[in-house]
This record gives C-alpha cells, structure tokens and sequence, in this order.
C-alpha cells in the first residue's frame, strides 16, 4: 500500500466538469504516511455562485471576485502534484475538471489515482452512505465538510483507516485516470459583441465574464438569452 501520495479534492459550482467551474482546490501531501504539505487555493470561476454553493461551501461571491483564476493556479499546483499518485474521494470527479482546465491551457496532465469512494463501497457495503462526512463520522476523523483543503486531508485519512482495516494488497493499485475532453477556443471578438449588445438592449446584469467565456458558453448563453427574451430588433 501506498505510502506517498497527494490527497486532492475541489470545490466546484456543480457537477458538471464540462460546464461548471473549480472555486476551490486542496492538496494535501503526504509521506511516510504523514502530513507533509498542504497547497490549497481559493479560485475565481468568472461567474456568480449559486445561494445552494454558498451555503455548502461557505465559501462567499465576495471571496472568489479577489482571488485568482485558474489560469494561474494551476501552473503551481501541477508543480505541487509532481508525479505523485492522486487519492481522493471520487477522485475521477476532481480529476476531470482539472484535466480540463489543464487542456485548455496546453499543460500535460495524466495521473494515476486511489478512490477512497470505491474502496468504501468494496469494504463497507453494510453501511448506510458512504459519503466521505459520513465515513469520516464512521472512524472519528474531524473533518469540514465542503472544504477542499480539510477534505483532502480526510480522504488521506480515510485511505489510511482503510488500509489498517483491510490489507487487500490488489484494491489498492493505482489505476490511470482517464476523462475526454477537447480544448475550448476562447469566445470570438464577434461573439462577445453580439452578447454585449442582448445583455445591453434586454436590460440583463450577467453573472458572469464575458471577457472569460468560451466559444460554447457563448454560443450557449446566448441561445437561451434569445429563447427567454427574443433577438435584437433588425437595423
């Protein structure tokens, strides 16, 4: 069993890694078995989160207009990461939106990765859920739930609770981490005009960056603003 590794966990406006944002990452390193550094970053996602967020996260709008945007996280915790075998909770999850935004910005990324989600639900069937607070509350790890930084470091812990319990040498093999994703164009010149002049001629305050999206989100968003409130009037 393993050692070394990094436990990672996001936050995100939803579950989507095609659609939502990162808001926030945690990275907790560990070696020998042992908290050896912890990298987390709060993240701004280029539009408003929703009440629903707010509350499970605790994380603030106000938080995230200030800090900074994944272009510039990333590079340093790719450089945190190293080679490093990733184990988190639904780790696949956490990975897709990374892999995405890695995409995006022309940065290799491909990992290998321990889910702690799969191993619970091979070991602990008997259990009622197997969310990650709920194992916790399980073993008596303290944890905050929907935080990136604590709950990497739980799912480190859970990983290590697993092990002691049940040494299955072979469930615990690291496997690649595979999600598909193609590399989003920035929205055109073009496309950013035509929103600008829907947002300005329907009365619209976006909740979002305009100057951030991409072509598909433009393409989208302007498709449902022409659905909910019609074209702009012709010259």
């Amino acid at each position: 069993m393993l050692q070394d590794f990094t436990a990672l966990d996001l936050e995100t406006t939803g579950l989507n890694p095609k659609t939502d944002k990162i808001i926030e990452i945690g990275a907790v390193r560990i070696r020998n078995g042992k908290e050896a550094a912890r990298w987390e970053s709060l993240v701004n996602p280029g539009c408003q989160i929703s009440n629903f967020t707010e509350g499970l996260t605790g994380i603030r709008n106000e938080e995230l207009m200030s800090a900074p945007v994944i272009e510039e996280v990333l590079p340093a915790l790719m450089d945190f990461l190293m080679d490093d075998v990733l184990v988190g909770h639904q780790i696949l999850f956490d990975y897709s939106f990374l892999k995405k935004a890695a995409v995006n910005q022309g940065i290799p990324f491909d990992k290998k990765g321990i889910d702690t989600l799969k191993l619970a639900r091979k070991f602990l069937p008997q259990l009622p859920s197997r969310r990650l607070s709920d194992l916790c509350c399980y073993y008596g790890i303290e944890t905050t739930s929907h935080r990136a930084g604590s709950d990497a470091l739980s799912a480190a812990m859970l990983y290590e609770r697993l092990v002691q319990d049940f040494p299955d040498e072979e469930a615990y093999r690291p496997s690649g981490l595979v999600f598909h994703v193609k590399k989003e164009s920035p929205a055109s010149k073009k496309q950013k005009e035509r929103l600008y002049c829907l947002l300005e001629w329907h009365k619209i305050i976006p909740d979002y960056d305009v100057e951030r999206l991409t072509r598909n989100e433009a393409s989208r968003i302007t498709d449902k603003i022409i659905l909910a409130y019609g074209r702009l009037p012709h010259p």
